[in-house]
């Protein structure tokens, strides 16, 4: 299990167990971390998982693929450190990943 840090918009911290090969994004859900909507389920066709990546951790997250940058599209709020959550696949090496949630999700 790897454990992975979501910090909302207002800095409360969730710090859950998730089993690699699962996304950041279905480890918020199993999780209810609030304020990650899912609404496509992760099938990246949607913009409802956005989530900040803690500059720590942008490299071992690896980059966005040039579908993933055209869901960010329709984020709000995307900074360089964007990512959508369903792309991130959970490792033993991203354990102890922290990703912060934007205020909204669209």
């Amino acid at each position: 299990m790897a454990r992975v840090t979501y910090i909302e918009h207002d800095g409360r911290e969730h710090v859950v167990e998730v089993k690699p090969g699962l996304s950041v994004m279905e480890g918020a859900v199993r999780n209810n971390v609030p304020g990650i909507d899912a609404d496509c389920g992760g099938a990246c066709a949607c913009a409802t998982c956005h989530v900040y990546v803690d500059e720590a951790w942008r490299e071992k997250a690896g980059k966005a693929s040039a579908m993933e940058e055209s869901m960010l599209d329709f984020a709000e709020a995307v900074e360089p450190n964007s990512r959508l959550s369903c792309q991130i696949r959970v490792s033993d090496a991203l354990d102890g990943l922290i990703v912060r949630l934007p205020a909204n999700q669209h």
